[in-house]
């Protein structure tokens, strides 16, 4: 699976963002996007996800531009602060999300939740949840769903360092697996660990990037 983005322009009332990104992205590889705050990394990712459209440019996939695909593969998207329901607990959560695509079982919530660390804590109530409890429930949801493709945004934000290991071993695991996987970090260690290519956000622009 690649996917390709080709003079991507993203412009919000009249203020470009970033222009001219042309990137290709393909199953079984990590990438990387690197950049200050508010250099449009999140909306890239949005784009990318087929939440937002361009606002010039063309996104494809498998060389269908999006707008003809009837069906996209499936995608998880974990943003910086993951929205979850704060009344529930984390089990509800995952199970309230599971029942959307009617075909993830139990015991398959359940290993996500054992894999991120979070088993003695499933039945707390997320409005409970520091930060870094919160990303790890994002992570469990984006691996129970068995995803195509994965969106990270600040992966390890609010992770200790047990956590950001754990991070990286399932993400190194889905690659082996074939997952695409695109990340942001302002972690330079994020990026030298895991990314087979990085690019970087410079003056609205987006180009490849040299982490050595």
């Amino acid at each position: 699976m690649k996917i390709k983005l080709e003079n991507v322009e993203k412009t919000i009332k009249g203020q470009m963002i970033f222009q001219n990104v042309n990137v290709e992205l393909i199953s079984g590889h990590i990438y990387g996007f690197v950049g200050y705050n508010g250099c449009g990394k999140t909306m890239l990712l949005r784009i990318i996800s087929n939440l937002v459209k361009p606002s010039e440019g063309m996104i494809s996939l498998d060389e269908q531009p999006y707008s003809a695909i009837k069906s996209m593969p499936k995608i998880g998207i974990v943003l910086e602060k993951p929205d979850f329901f704060n009344e529930l607990s984390g089990l509800k959560n995952l199970e309230m999300l599971a029942k959307i695509r009617n075909e993830i079982h139990t015991d398959k919530i359940m290993e996500a939740i054992k894999k991120v660390g979070l088993l003695t804590q499933e039945n707390k109530k997320v409005g409970k949840y520091s930060l870094g409890m919160r990303q790890r429930l994002g992570i469990a949801q984006a691996i129970m769903e068995d995803n195509d493709i994965l969106i990270l945004d600040e992966i390890t934000s609010g992770l200790d360092e047990d956590g950001v290991k754990m991070i990286y071993d399932i993400l190194k695991e889905e690659r082996e697996k074939g997952k695409l996987i695109i990340i942001t970090s302002h972690n330079k260690i994020d990026i030298e660990e895991l990314c087979d290519e990085t690019f970087k956000f410079n003056n609205g622009t987006v180009h490849a990037y040299e982490t050595d």
